[in-house]
């Protein structure tokens, strides 16, 4: 049986692109993550955890996952079973569960307890990969940075923004069409897709990116 191919659509031209990111931006000016945290430390377990779950998942166990464990301190020091039991509701928990006592540890032991604010270093802790460096980056200090994930690569892909097949160069074709505001626009890229250009029946009537649509189809990226 041969692979399906995904046929993708037109690219957008540059007068698009520039009326698809002031559209963006003019409808979600205030954009943030939807996760709930206090504090870098938050921050950080939190996109970890979102990776693959969604963010109303994570809100829900996150509470007691930081009553118990306050700071990367307790963290480093926690029994796997325990803190596999607190988020056994979020998906891949088991190599989540590792990633996260093992990144505690390494903060206290390389970092002095303190999280560093730069992809090259986040990118070292365990179940830190360049797209949670990049949205922690991005809602903490406001970074100029890109970050991909299923909502964003579907609304680039639907808007003919990339026709790249991975999260990694679709980033990068966002990076060199939008070239600033990208924080912004990630965050609204996000919330658009996720509650408008949906995957399955995406709100196409009265949506103010419509005249710039190129397909309807659910991208999704390989690897």
């Amino acid at each position: 049986m041969s692979k399906k191919v995904t046929k993708f659509p037109k690219l957008a031209k540059k007068e698009e692109i520039e009326a698809i990111k002031a559209l963006l931006l003019e409808h979600y000016p205030n954009s943030v993550t939807e996760l709930n945290y206090e504090n870098i430390y938050q921050l950080v377990v939190a996109v970890a955890l979102s990776a693959q779950c969604t963010d109303k998942r994570v809100n829900i166990i996150t509470p007691a996952l930081f009553k118990k464990y306050p700071t990367t301190k307790e963290l480093a020091n926690a029994k796997l079973d325990e803190l596999k039991e607190l988020i056994k509701s979020c998906s891949f928990f088991n190599n989540k569960a590792k990633n996260l006592i093992a990144m505690a540890k390494m903060i206290e032991e390389e970092f002095n307890g303190q999280f560093p604010l730069n992809q090259k270093d986040l990118v070292k802790l365990p179940g830190v990969g360049q797209k949670t460096a990049n949205v922690v980056l991005i809602e903490y200090t406001g970074a100029n940075l890109m970050a991909v994930d299923t909502h964003v690569f579907r609304v680039a892909h639907r808007l003919g923004l990339s026709k790249a097949t991975t999260a990694k160069a679709t980033e990068a074709d966002l990076v060199k069409k939008f070239k600033t505001n990208l924080h912004q626009l990630h965050q609204a890229m996000v919330l658009f897709g996720r509650y408008k250009c949906k995957a399955t029946k995406p709100e196409c009537e009265g949506c103010f990116l419509a005249k710039y649509c190129k397909s309807k189809e659910g991208f999704k990226a390989n690897g």
